[in-house]
């Protein structure tokens, strides 16, 4: 007799939920984590042995945390994208010639991901963790990306997530969104004035296909009296495309070259 979909669907809703949790909240013990998600007691120990046998999870007194097997697989996920490779010594770079934190970011299922970052000699320590997802319309990575998808994927991302306004200067309206997206690309740069976190600025460039798909985007960031005047609008971006054009031609030359082998 094979199993209930049903059934399936919620055991794997609970796994899940129970991952979520430890990543959220940190190190739980099961009684914690069985009135948190309200499940009971049996099916958390349940399910975090198996995660524990398997070495998701690590068990240190009564407490269990989220162990290092994730950081082993989203290594291998995150090499697997060629635009990190093509970008992270370009990020490098980026941090040590400006001082300030570099950011390379990507689109996955309607959020941004931090992909790589660097910090150079004069960054603030920003809410910026490799792997974090965040909503795209409010900061400059963001809205590069979203200035080149498809409008009707951009409505569809709007529909899920919204247009939460995070600080005064966030746009939270349809139509002035749109707007700043036409201008983006019109410009080919991005910028972020305040708009996640008030005091926070950044500048950001789509990176593209030859057929003008975006991958992704990357940007500086850092306080408002660091990123202003012409070092925000003309040496910044400058110093953008220029690492948005060396991490465009990678790309287009290890295509060619997986395509002829």
């Amino acid at each position: 007799m094979s199993d209930n979909p049903e059934n399936t669907e919620r055991t794997t809703e609970k796994l899940l939920s129970i991952i979520s949790a430890l990543h959220e909240r940190g190190p739980q013990g099961v009684t914690e984590l069985a009135t948190y998600l309200d499940i009971p007691k049996s099916t958390v120990h349940y399910h975090l042995q198996a995660l524990k046998d398997q070495g998701y999870v690590v068990q240190t007194d009564q407490k269990y945390r989220i162990g290092l097997r994730f950081l082993e697989i989203g290594g291998q996920a995150r090499r697997r994208i060629p635009l990190f490779e093509a970008a992270a010594d370009e990020i490098n770079d980026l941090a040590d010639g400006t001082g300030d934190l570099a950011i390379l970011m990507v689109e996955e299922q309607g959020l941004g991901t931090i992909l790589y970052k660097q910090a150079g000699d004069e960054a603030i320590d920003m809410d910026a963790s490799i792997g974090r997802r965040a909503r795209l319309h409010d900061r400059a990575l963001g809205k590069a990306i979203l200035a080149h998808l498809p409008e009707e994927r951009v409505e569809a991302i709007i529909q899920e997530y919204g247009l939460r306004q995070t600080t005064e200067h966030t746009i939270d309206d349809r139509e002035e969104l749109f707007d700043s997206l036409e201008q983006i690309r019109e410009e080919g740069v991005s910028y972020n004035r305040g708009e996640a976190v008030e005091g926070l600025r950044g500048v950001a460039v789509p990176i593209l296909t030859d057929e003008g798909e975006v991958l992704g985007a990357i940007s500086i960031a850092g306080p408002a009296a660091r990123l202003d005047g012409d070092r925000f609008t003309e040496e910044l971006p400058n110093r953008l495309f220029q690492a948005k054009n060396v991490i465009e031609l990678k790309i287009q030359k290890n295509a060619s070259s997986h395509m002829n082998h």
